[in-house]
């Protein structure tokens, strides 16, 4: 049974917010402070990503734990299948369908934006609530950084392969047929 009567509740829940929530600025301080920059809540892409970098045609969506199922595998709707809460993510037990259906929602608009935003280019990068606890902070924005320099390198690069040993050697001995032709 809930502790809260229902006005309650619904207060706390309604006083949750989408944007500018703590771990949203834990990452935007991290990616500032090592030299990114970012446009906020992009009105014009799908699914209104929480960081847009445009030179790293990336997405960044913060997301919390609860919210999105981390790691909660979800058994397909009316199935008999048992779910089973993860060590970030405890569905509550009053109203559990409800928060089920709630939760599988949440996940199946997350990976339709995120396929919507790779077939029109962006690559998408989901950061995790439990990924920024303080023992895990730096860890979790460092490869987050160097996720986005090799998306860089990788869009930038001439994609022109250096030649094989084997070339070159054949390039040199029809140099040396030339050579001694003309000579």
């Amino acid at each position: 049974m809930d502790k809260l009567s229902t006005e309650q509740r619904h207060a706390n829940m309604s006083a949750i917010r989408s944007k500018d929530t703590k771990p949203e600025w834990i990452v935007r301080r991290g990616l500032w402070g090592r030299g990114f920059r970012y446009r906020l809540n992009h009105k014009r892409l799908p699914g209104h990503p929480d960081l847009v970098l445009r030179k790293y045609r990336t997405c960044i969506f913060v997301n919390g734990c609860f919210w999105h199922g981390h790691s909660v595998a979800l058994p397909q709707v009316n199935s008999e299948k048992r779910i089973v809460d993860s060590a970030c993510c405890k569905i509550p037990k009053t109203n559990r369908t409800f928060w089920v259906e709630k939760i599988r929602r949440n996940q199946e608009r997350d990976l339709a934006t995120q396929q919507q935003l790779a077939r029109m280019g962006w690559h998408c990068i989901t950061v995790w609530e439990c990924e920024l606890t303080p023992k895990r902070r730096e860890q979790t924005l460092d490869s987050l950084a160097f996720t986005l320099n090799r998306i860089y390198l990788q869009d930038h690069s001439t994609h022109k392969p250096y030649p094989t040993l084997e070339n070159e050697a054949f390039e040199m001995a029809a140099e040396e047929e030339i050579s001694q032709k003309s000579s």
